[in-house]
């Protein structure tokens, strides 16, 4: 066994600063893949300057061990893991059950992630799964902390867990309703239980910076950590290329990386330097810590960051002028201080030019939505006792049938049972989100267009986010949380389950199935 040494919530409530260095286990259970991340750990435990290792769960879409497996090993080594948990490949149960197995190796430390879209493997491409968004997970979480309560268990109440857990934000975006998007989205990753977030991959000072001033407004008393990517040519291009979603270089970034790869060392010192000017002026700036990440990325090459770093914080703001990528009319939410290179607290005006519009079947649908679901308004009482009437009959089917065909028909409407257009101003999440985000949008959006459909499709949220504007609504999407749905009423009637009090819209709503006569 290695030493003890602080975990990372310690280290996190001492305020102190923390390196964190992202490896990828990869693919296989007794690769070299798997024996080199044990080396790199083990020289980080030597070394100590890297406080946490962390541990990715099939990055890209690609397939890897799972990363627990790996991190009992390193943590036997006496060096803290931070294990990455995504939505994309388990439902609920494996989630939970996942969990109970990481609190039994005494893996505490968990980064929530939604997950990259699945990729064609060995026998085609996987079906993606998606049950549960971050923020659900994160909910998940914080209940097993307390002690999850199961009331079809023999055993009501679990002991509570440990974990220190963390989530993910996307700064880097160059629209006004993506913007605001991951802002609200980060939102209810804190209420829901982060303890610490990690940004996205990106190279711009402002972002970073709007990043601080968002937490410092909303008072989010929660420490946060800059990406550092020791970015070559191959990885500045594929991200150039959104291959890596999420993650931002600007066409001017990559001219520049592309220009230092005619060096003799092709580049090698330049990126170093960049990465280490970037810790220092994080550092400085305000962040609590780092996460360190890049392909085939060495100990020496962590170490040089880190000692170099800290030989530039004294000059660190001559640097900022050195991480000005904006992205092709990008927005920020702060105006810009000539000053500083950064921002000032003071908010930026609206975009000049806004490409998204209002859909029509919004405007329909949002009369629609006042004649008959408004709670005790209208129609509704009408709807609800012509529900209660029809429940159980021969007539329910042919409701049902309506229903459906009509909201196949303009919304690609999947027949969840557990509808969520009213969370999402009447874009559906489960048909036209290939990740069914129901709390926010994903973090893989570019210019407003779906991560998985680049180019062809609008992110939901962002049409959502338009669908509102016109009305001066869009500061109340996604202002509260949105239950998972719940399978239990798949290929039934969302508007019987909304009157009869059986959706999770219903819940919010309190709406309760109204009595029979009789009853």
């Amino acid at each position: 066994m290695g030493k003890t040494r602080k975990t990372l919530k310690e280290r996190l409530q001492a305020k102190e600063f923390i390196v964190t260095w992202e490896l990828v286990p990869g693919r296989g259970a007794w690769e070299p893949c798997q024996e080199k991340v044990l080396k790199l750990a083990e020289q980080a435990a030597k070394g100590n300057l890297v406080h946490a290792v962390s541990l990715t769960d099939n990055p890209g879409g690609h397939i890897g061990i799972k990363p627990e497996v790996i991190g009992k090993e390193i943590a036997d080594m006496g060096l803290e893991t931070i294990i990455h948990l995504t939505c994309k490949d388990k439902n609920r149960s494996q989630l939970e059950s996942q969990l109970y197995a990481l609190e039994r190796l005494g893996l505490h430390n968990i980064l929530v992630l939604t997950g990259d879209y699945v990729v064609e493997g060995s026998w085609g491409t996987p079906k993606p799964v998606f049950d549960l968004d971050s923020t659900q997970l994160l909910q998940l979480i914080t209940a097993m902390k307390r002690g999850l309560e199961a009331p079809s268990s023999k055993q009501t109440v679990f002991q509570p867990a440990n974990f220190c857990v963390g989530a993910v934000v996307s700064p880097f975006k160059a629209t006004e309703a993506e913007v605001k998007l991951q802002y609200s989205k980060l939102r209810k990753k804190i209420a829901n239980g982060a303890e610490f977030i990690v940004s996205q991959v990106g190279y711009d000072a402002r972002k970073y910076h709007e990043l601080l001033l968002v937490a410092r407004q909303n008072n989010w008393q929660i420490p946060l950590f800059g990406n550092i990517f020791l970015l070559t040519y191959q990885a500045a291009k594929l991200m150039n290329q959104q291959k890596f979603p999420g993650c931002v270089v600007t066409d001017k970034l990559l001219a520049e990386v592309e220009l230092e790869r005619a060096s003799a060392d092709k580049g090698a010192q330049k990126r170093l330097e960049r990465a280490a000017k970037l810790y220092a002026v994080l550092k400085r700036m305000g962040y609590q810590g780092v996460h360190i990440g890049g392909l085939d990325v060495a100990y020496e090459q962590v170490a040089y960051i880190i000692n170099r770093g800290e030989e530039y914080l004294a000059n660190w703001q001559e640097l900022i002028r050195e991480f000005v990528y904006p992205q092709d009319q990008g927005y920020y939410l702060f105006a810009p201080d000539e000053k500083t290179g950064l921002n000032k607290e003071e908010m930026a005006p609206p975009p000049a030019k806004d490409d998204t519009k209002q859909e029509l079947r919004y405007k329909i649908s949002r009369r629609f939505h006042k004649l008959f679901f408004v709670p005790e308004k209208n129609l509704f009482p009408a709807m609800r006792s012509l529900s209660a009437k029809i429940e159980g009959t021969r007539l329910e089917k042919g409701f049902h049938a309506l229903e459906h065909s009509l909201k196949a028909a303009l919304y690609n409407c999947q027949d969840c049972g557990d509808c969520a257009l009213i969370d999402t101003a009447y874009v559906c999440p489960m048909g036209d989100c290939p990740k069914n985000q129901r709390n926010g949008p994903c973090g893989g959006s570019y210019y407003g267009w779906c991560e998985v459909y680049p180019g062809q499709k609008k992110c939901i949220w962002v049409r959502a986010f338009a669908n509102l504007k016109k009305y001066r609504e869009e500061e109340n999407l996604n202002s509260y949380q949105v239950n998972p749905c719940n399978w239990k009423l798949k290929n039934t009637s969302s508007w019987l389950n909304f009157y009869l009090g059986k959706d999770h819209s219903a819940e919010r709503l309190k709406i309760s199935h109204p009595k029979k006569k009789g009853d």
